[in-house]
């Protein structure tokens, strides 16, 4: 057993302090993928009267770029350092972002080498994504102590929430009137600021950590197809890497057909239902700081682990939907604002019950591989939201062909989403229950 540094040690952990300078990280990578997959988009669809399926293409593309996110992650573990890949990724990402708001500029007036730039700057994105936010991840997965997992996966995620929306406010308010010029300025100005902002904030933090006590901690590196291959062979993180695909392509199913259900289903208006997103979008914010204050107050008295959070998340969430379902043929009085914050606080406290269960294993095995682990669980999620949005999207066109029901498609869906949500707790209990105990020693205490 790995035994924690005594009191005395010079550092336990990362205080609050660092680990909030983190979120702020996180906060500039939201900040600028928002403006390409919200602002950019709707410029491309809007002003520029380009077909939907481009950006869309783009977004999904970025997603797919994220599946190198185990060979950023073992870049960091080899190196010993994750601060260097984080503000190398943050450098790509902020360039990715400005070079896509000229890819956007010119497709225009050259559709070809636009479509063409547009590509490249998004491939840049999808890395930048993947080195900063995996070393980000692998970072607090060493450093974080048991009991502050969930608090900080709660505060990074709000964090990074919260950067998307200030900067989609301060875009939004500082874009209009509408020019090219403006569009430039604004958003090289977001990048620039996100970039420095991340800079500021990370500097120093790693310097002060103690790195964990693995095992054979001293033995040379493993190449990446070993480390990789290490971890597929392990029963539990393969285990935690399909909990992790099943739970967010249930998690992202819903994001392109609720507005839609609202507007065929309950006959809401554009404003209505474009509120109802918020409304859950709030309940998001209320679960994660729920859930990252429970699991980490009850952290000492109860199981080490976050098994029943993530009961109760992907629980939660399926009963929601299942509200849905039944809603989309009864419609009528059914409360469905109160049904989608629920589904929205339900959600919230899954997906940081998820993470802070995430860092708990990522400290698993014989030498320090945080970075493969993370990154092999950040790739698939990338793939799971790529796939999620789409199936949703493509699941309800197809339904409603065939059923010649709005209704009856949107609970044919949201019921298959229900299901997974269901199994998806079903693997993410049966993980974290066979790995308890590895989760209070293998990471600093």
């Amino acid at each position: 057993m790995i035994r924690a540094p005594r009191i005395g040690s010079p550092r336990i952990g990362l205080g609050w302090l660092d680990i909030m300078r983190m979120g702020l990280v996180q906060a500039s990578i939201g900040a600028i993928v928002m403006l390409a997959t919200s602002l950019l988009n709707r410029v491309m669809v809007v002003e520029y009267a380009l077909p939907a399926a481009l950006p869309a293409g783009l977004v999904a593309w970025h997603y797919a770029v994220q599946l190198s996110r185990p060979m950023w992650g073992h870049g960091s573990d080899k190196g010993r350092k994750r601060t260097p890949w984080i503000i190398g990724g943050m450098g790509i990402l902020a360039l990715g972002g400005i070079v896509a708001v000229n890819a956007t500029i010119l497709l225009p007036v050259s559709p070809l080498y636009g479509t063409l730039l547009a590509i490249l700057a998004f491939s840049m994105i999808g890395a930048g994504v993947g080195a900063a936010g995996t070393s980000l991840l692998a970072m607090l997965a060493s450093g974080v102590v048991p009991e502050r997992r969930a608090a900080a996966a709660a505060i990074t995620w709000i964090m990074m929430v919260a950067g998307i929306v200030m900067a989609a406010a301060t875009a939004g308010s500082l874009i209009d009137p509408f020019t090219e010029q403006r569009l430039a300025v604004v958003s090289g100005g977001v990048a620039l600021s996100a970039f420095c902002l991340a800079c500021v904030a990370i500097a120093g933090i790693e310097r002060r950590l103690i790195p964990p006590q693995h095992p054979n901690a001293d033995a040379p590196t493993a190449s990446f197809g070993e480390a990789l291959r290490e971890i597929l062979a392990d029963a539990t993180a393969r285990r935690f890497t399909i909990f992790v695909f099943v739970s967010m392509l249930a998690y992202a199913m819903q994001d392109l057909i609720l507005e839609p259900y609202a507007g065929l289903v309950f006959g809401m208006s554009p404003g209505e239902s474009t509120k109802l997103s918020g409304l859950q979008h709030g309940g998001v914010m209320v679960g994660m700081i729920v859930a990252g204050i429970g699991g980490s107050a009850f952290a000492g008295r109860r199981p080490a682990d976050l098994r029943w959070w993530i009961l109760a998340g992907c629980g939660g969430s399926a009963l929601a939907l299942a509200g849905l379902a039944i809603a989309a043929t009864t419609g009528g009085d059914w409360p469905l604002k109160a049904n989608v914050a629920v589904l929205g606080f339900a959600n919230g406290l899954f997906a940081v019950s998820a993470i802070g269960a995430m860092m708990g294993l990522a400290g698993a095995g014989q030498q320090s591989k945080e970075g493969v682990r993370m990154g092999v669980w950040g790739a698939a999620q990338a793939i799971a939201f790529g796939l999620g949005g789409l199936t949703g999207a493509m699941g309800v066109d197809i339904a409603r062909g065939l059923l010649a029901s709005d209704g009856a498609a949107f609970q044919l869906i949201f019921a298959g989403e229900a299901g997974l949500f269901i199994l998806a707790a079903l693997l993410g209990v049966r993980v974290t229950m066979r790995t308890a105990n590895p989760l209070m020693v293998a990471a600093p205490a």
